[in-house]
């Protein structure tokens, strides 16, 4: 099969479309026919390792251990493992493979059924892969860290982005009275997807506005800890889903003990797929709640364009890989 491979850190250009083997699901597997994939952050920091603690926690310190990338996958469901029990071959199913060893970009996948949720029946498998790794850190940036509530002042910086524009979506779904910030040229699609209120981040700070929230969702455009909270109400919560490698070491380091006074939660949220909350997007995606908002599809052997594109930074929505 093909399948885009990389066997040193770096810029996009060192990605390779290779023949390699294709692989046989073990006994708690399941052997996806790939029909789509989707780009994420994710792939980026494991591209380039900008992010040190990549290289730590893979154990890749000068060279990648896993050659393999993609965690956003939709496809049809090829062989099951003999322990398989949720699926049968056949049926349409997307996941997120974030910890199973990757491998997205290619023509098959075999992971774990735990992986898996049958694809929502209304979309096509282009849109399902744009979902899971994207929805999901929404979902739990909001419900499980940020414990969002009906009639909340919720605050999404960085709306445009796949993070972003599904943050927009389960906020308001959840009750929120939502405000995107986003540039000029996204301010209608973040109205479309339910915002109430938006804001020009290249013409208004809404750090230096005066307005308070309640909940500030972090997924890109870049702020100190201290900004953030002098824009937070009373007892609000600020969690960051996303950003550059310095971003992310500040909340690392500086999130808890700035939450320490002020009654201000200051934190971060590092998705975990699950299954559960997979199938309860899915009821979302299939309620109409929640729909995937697609930028651009490149096809497999363009995968470094599509990661390219990415790293520019001013992707609307996701970026889809079709195989």
């Amino acid at each position: 099969m093909r399948a885009i491979v990389y066997t040193k850190y770096g810029s996009p250009d060192v990605l390779q479309l290779k023949d390699v083997e294709k692989p046989t699901p073990k006994d708690d597997e399941i052997l996806v026919k790939v029909h789509a994939a989707s780009v994420n952050a994710y792939d980026w920091h494991f591209l380039t390792a900008d992010i040190f603690l990549i290289r730590v926690m893979t154990g890749g310190l000068f060279k990648p251990k896993n050659t393999r990338l993609g965690a956003d996958v939709a496809g049809r469901v090829e062989a099951v493992g003999r322990n398989a029990r949720q699926f049968q071959p056949g049926d349409e199913v997307f996941g997120d493979m974030a910890g199973h060893g990757n491998g997205s970009f290619a023509e098959y996948v075999s992971a774990p059924e735990s992986v898996f949720a049958l694809k929502p029946a209304n979309l096509s498998f282009e849109e399902a892969a744009a979902v899971p790794m994207a929805a999901v850190t929404a979902l739990q940036g909001l419900r499980d860290e940020g414990r969002v509530r009906p009639g909340q002042k919720v605050l999404i910086n960085g709306a445009s982005g796949g993070v972003g524009t599904f943050a927009v979506q389960i906020a308001k779904w959840f009750g929120a009275e939502v405000t995107a910030v986003c540039s000029t040229r996204n301010l209608d699609q973040a109205r479309s997807l339910g915002a109430d209120h938006v804001i020009d981040y290249t013409k208004e700070d809404f750090t230096q506005s005066g307005r308070q929230f309640d909940l500030i969702l972090a997924v890109n455009g870049y702020h100190s800890l201290s900004a953030y909270k002098r824009a937070l109400a009373p007892m609000g919560v600020y969690i960051m889903a996303g950003g550059s490698q310095a971003q992310i070491f500040e909340a690392m380091l500086l999130g808890s003990w700035m939450s320490i006074t002020g009654g201000k939660k200051m934190g971060g949220v590092s998705a975990k797929p699950n299954q559960d909350d997979l199938v309860f997007i899915k009821g979302l995606l299939e309620a109409g709640k929640v729909v995937p908002v697609i930028d651009r599809r490149f096809p497999l052997r363009e995968t470094a364009e599509a990661l390219r594109y990415l790293g520019e930074g001013h992707a609307r929505g996701k970026i889809v890989i079709t195989i």
